[in-house]
């Protein structure tokens, strides 16, 4: 994975997508250099469980850098899960 990513506000209502390329969610917020992700409905709970995402009760949760492979004027590219 980029260890030289740099989230940034500009960076708020991105989708966020897996390494093929499917919509996992869109990005919610950005608060401390951290991108908050709100998950798409149709996500399995196996890739939220790889993500260290838990229970779909919050309305966002935090992406960790190490799964981001890219990020793009359009998505936030994460990589193998």
């Amino acid at each position: 994975m980029s260890s030289d990513v740099n989230i940034t506000d500009s960076d708020e209502g991105k989708k966020v997508v897996d390494s093929s390329g499917k919509e996992i969610g869109r990005v919610a917020e950005v608060s401390g250099g951290q991108a908050h992700v709100q998950p798409d409905p149709g996500v399995s709970d196996t890739v939220m469980s790889k993500l260290g995402w838990g229970s779909r009760s919050e309305d966002s949760f935090p992406l960790d850098e190490n799964h981001i492979d890219s990020v793009t004027d359009d998505e936030i590219r994460l990589g193998s899960l």
